[in-house]
């Protein structure tokens, strides 16, 4: 052991350089040092030495062998008579107090830490008062430094130390500054202190984590983790305005199979959904594809009293995009004719002042007439944008007023935001109208599905019940140009026909336009069929279209063809016209204000994804029987749904293997679909997402199967999602905590030692060695 007789300062304060030299013959180890790391080579293995330094000099010492739990605090003085003195408690106490009440950030961290080294943790009272002086700069460095202040005193079990007000005020403050993991730690402190936060607190805190995306994710795994304790109907998991938030934030940042979760999880706790909650279960229900839940819930929607305009807007857009998405085109032509008969009913009854009354309160009401292009009025979230309060100020306020005022001021902005994303309602009026978006959309699917009579007919009911249908605007005639403009002739033709057919007249333009393609690309058997049928139709065609005609035959050297147009434009007389090219009209279309419904047909067009509906179909039927536990069943259709062509996705996986993490014991299972996954991702067919992988993650851990563990990890740091590693390292010490913990036996074979080889890589990426 080493001796303290034997250590013998040159001078007090001691330099660096001869403690250097004293130390170099003495058989020590240095475990810890914050300068100085050329001290650790000059130093053996059999005792133990921690050094406290600071730029010019060592400050305290502290020794201790191997085998003696009880540390010797010592520190140098500066009186030169005396060699070693040990310092008394309070004066390092007073030290640390009156830097922090001068506000000396920086001696009252090295003052806090002398003390911790030659005394342990300062007093609850100086603890709070240091906690609260860095919280109180609001500045990312000093917040950290708060945040390291509350983790050693867990690590030195000493909780205690630290007071409720204090901790709830620092994630109060670290959430508001978007250090959400920080914050979330603070709060899952708290609750294992079983000092939960009063719910106005809380929702001060959620509020802001909320705003990004992985303040959002790490919120919901607090409200799954406090849920649980709250089973069998106890409520609370801090009231519906925090599901209400989180569910939000789980819209906008695309995690909404969490969100589900948490849904699942509300009727385990007893809580009923209120009305602003119905709408954001709708659009997590669209968003996952639960077609048949938004059905069931249109009820409720419809028969809800208080909803207002913009709320009834999303749930229809939800309703509308779902129908979209399962290729359901009688159920969405059906509610866009709806809309249409109930819009031309209200104009008819303009001529009603009472109604017209009506009409007027019914349009005052409504602040977003096309909530897609509205931009976002942030100017009016004033307590979100002022300067955090002071601790005084916060503990004031004992009912936490202001923080549950930011709550809702947060739960505004996310509501806006998801409010901007509503693409395919709006309301004119204070009726529900579809968007040119909501044509362009329809329109796309119905050609992609080849069903040219059926987009006939909604594009002339759709015409009755809007504009007159012989105006070159209508939405026929916009749809019929898309189809030109993107090569779509024989969809164009065929409309053309329909139209025809059902006596609706088109204008010239079209007939002219559809010509001029075909004869750029020497379809001439099509343009003279054309030329056919715009005579039978009574439309004259102008000179241009027999010109094109002309120079597409001259250019195959067929000037008999050519000659005999030529003929036959003579002898109808046939003269210039002022009709303009389908180019100008696009042009004209693009410049004027009533652009948007072709310019959005063109886009969509153009976008064509090909999106196998049947993906959605299958989907839900998978959920079905997970959600059932039928495993079994699932398997099946997953497997009949591979063998019809139809290529699992995310989702297909996510609901299998939270299904299993559900039972249990399946774990085997779980890394044979891994094994799918991976493939199908390496071959471009499949993208992993956060919410996927997470979910793999949880259950190779929870079984145990750390190999696979390890892949799993890898993937989500290349693609650099984020993953809550509180939530893996709680399950490691619940399930694995005695796991390779002694020597490595001396004979293993490759697959054993590749096992503990990817268990301790796992438990070093959790933080546990």
């Amino acid at each position: 052991m080493l001796s303290l007789k034997r250590f013998n300062f040159l001078s007090s304060p001691c330099s660096t350089q001869a403690v250097l030299s004293l130390l170099s013959g003495f058989h020590c180890k240095v475990t810890d040092t914050s300068v100085y790391g050329s001290l650790a080579p000059l130093i053996g293995e059999t005792n133990k030495l921690l050094v406290y330094c600071t730029e010019s000099k060592m400050e305290a010492i502290r020794f201790t062998t191997w085998d003696d739990p009880c540390y010797k605090r010592f520190c140098t003085m500066a009186d030169p008579s005396s060699l070693v003195q040990t310092h008394e408690p309070s004066r390092l106490a007073l030290e640390l107090e009156q830097a922090v009440d001068e506000q000396r950030f920086e001696d009252a961290w090295i003052a806090y830490e002398k003390h911790v080294w030659m005394v342990g943790l300062p007093r609850k009272s100086v603890l709070s008062k240091l906690i609260v002086c860095f919280t109180e700069s609001f500045n990312i460095h000093w917040l950290n430094k708060a945040h390291r202040v509350v983790e050693l005193a867990f690590a030195e079990s000493r909780p205690d130390l630290l007071e409720k007000d204090v901790l709830i005020y620092l994630a109060f403050i670290l959430s508001r500054s978007q250090l959400s993991i920080l914050a979330t730690n603070i709060v899952r402190k708290l609750v294992k202190m079983e000092a939960f936060p009063p719910i106005t607190a809380w929702l001060g805190i959620i509020g802001h984590m909320c705003q990004t995306s992985t303040g959002t994710l790490l919120a919901a795994e607090l409200i799954m983790e406090i849920g649980y304790l709250f089973k069998d109907n106890g409520v609370d998991p801090r009231n519906a305005v925090a599901f209400n938030i989180i569910l939000t934030g789980c819209i906008l940042f695309g995690t909404t199979r969490k969100a589900e979760q948490l849904l699942e999880l509300m009727p385990m706790i007893g809580m009923k959904p209120n009305l602003n909650l119905l709408i954001v279960m709708a659009q997590i229900y669209e968003k996952n594809g639960r077609r048949d839940e938004l059905i069931k819930l249109k009820r409720h929607v419809d028969e809800a009293i208080g909803l207002r305009d913009v709320e009834f807007l999303q749930f229809y857009n939800c309703l509308l995009s779902c129908h979209l998405k399962f290729k359901d085109f009688d159920s969405a032509v059906g509610m866009v004719l709806d809309m249409l008969g109930k819009a031309k009913e209200v104009r008819g009854s303009l001529a009603s002042p009472k109604s017209l009354l009506q009409i007027v309160e019914a349009g005052s009401s409504f602040r977003y007439e096309n909530p897609g292009h509205e931009k976002l009025s942030l100017d009016k979230f004033n307590l979100i944008e002022n300067l955090a309060p002071l601790y005084f100020d916060f503990t004031k306020d004992q009912s936490f007023s202001r923080l549950e005022a930011e709550a809702k001021e947060s739960l505004n902005l996310l509501s806006e935001k998801l409010q901007a994303k509503v693409e395919l309602v709006k309301s004119e009026q204070g009726i529900l109208q579809p968007t040119e978006k909501m044509y362009a959309k329809l329109v796309n699917s119905l050609l992609e599905a080849d069903k040219i009579s059926g987009l006939a007919s909604f594009l002339i009911k759709a015409s009755k019940e809007g504009a007159p249908v012989f105006l070159e605007k209508s939405t026929a005639v916009q749809v019929i140009n898309s189809c030109i403009s993107n090569g779509l002739l024989k969809q164009a033709h065929e409309l053309l026909d329909e139209m025809r057919f059902s006596g609706i007249r088109v204008g010239s333009s079209m007939y002219s336009s559809l010509l001029k393609a075909y004869c750029k690309i020497n379809r001439h058997a099509e343009a003279l069929t054309l030329l056919n049928d715009a005579r039978q139709a009574g439309i004259q065609l102008d000179s241009s279209c027999f010109d094109a005609l002309i120079q597409s035959w001259t250019h195959q050297d067929n000037s008999g063809d050519a000659l005999h147009i030529f003929k036959e434009m003579k002898k109808s007389n046939i003269s210039r016209s002022t009709h303009g090219s389908f180019e100008t009209l696009v042009e004209g279309c693009t410049r004027g204000g009533e652009a948007g419904q072709m310019v959005k047909l063109l886009e969509e067009i153009k976008d064509i994804q090909n999106v196998d509906s049947g993906i959605h179909d299958w989907n839900s039927v998978i959920h079905f029987f997970c959600k059932k536990r039928l495993i079994g069943d699932a398997q099946k259709a997953l497997n009949k749904m591979k063998a019809l062509g139809h290529m699992p996705n995310a989702q297909t996986y996510h609901s299998l293997v939270t299904a299993y993490a559900a039972i249990g014991g399946k774990y085997s299972e779980v890394t044979d679909l891994w094994g799918e996954m991976k493939i199908l991702a390496n071959s471009k067919l499949m993208k992993f997402d956060q919410e996927l992988l997470d979910s793999l993650l949880y259950c190779f851990v929870r079984g145990g199967f750390f190999v696979r563990a390890m892949e799993v990890v890898e993937v989500m740091e290349r693609d650099q999602m984020f993953v809550d590693k509180y939530k893996y390292r709680s399950l490691w010490l619940k399930y694995h905590r005695t796991l390779y913990k002694g020597k490595a036996p001396k004979v293993q074979t490759q697959a054993q030692l590749k096992r503990r080889e990817s268990t301790l890589a796992f438990k070093k990426w959790i933080a546990l060695t």
